[in-house]
């Protein structure tokens, strides 16, 4: 998910968003763990998706006590 998409969320969806992303990297991770993936980039990638989820959210937080 790129970052323009992830500003256009709503709060509601960016937690809910936030959070599937990190139950698919713990499932990706576990499965990784079993057996090698096909495609081992993918836990890179959910790795960066969950940290600019992250990272929005906190720049809103730091938002909304600024106001």
């Amino acid at each position: 998910m790129k970052q323009k998409d992830i500003k256009n969320l709503t709060e509601d969806d960016l937690m809910e968003n936030l959070a599937q992303q990190e139950n698919a990297l713990a499932k990706l991770r576990m499965n990784h763990a079993v057996s090698p993936l096909e495609n081992p980039k993918q836990i890179t990638e959910t790795k960066r998706t969950v940290a600019r989820l992250k990272t929005e959210k906190r720049k809103r937080e730091l938002n909304s006590q600024a106001k």
